[in-house]
């Protein structure tokens, strides 16, 4: 899994720079500053098209 493609990771204007929305506790903290945040419980696909998909 990529940070890049899930959901709670957006665009922060403050900080000028992509941050995870979850609240993570200070070991996955660690993890996601280090990029080894493998396996993460919180991803969620950004998958825009899906709300189209059940509207259909």
């Amino acid at each position: 899994m990529n940070c890049d493609n899930c959901v709670n990771y957006v665009y922060d204007e403050d900080y000028e720079c992509y941050t995870c929305q979850q609240d993570l506790d200070e070991d996955e903290m660690g993890k996601f500053l280090s990029g080894s945040f493998d396996n993460c419980p919180y991803f969620r696909l950004d998958d825009e098209y899906g709300v189209v998909r059940r509207q259909m």
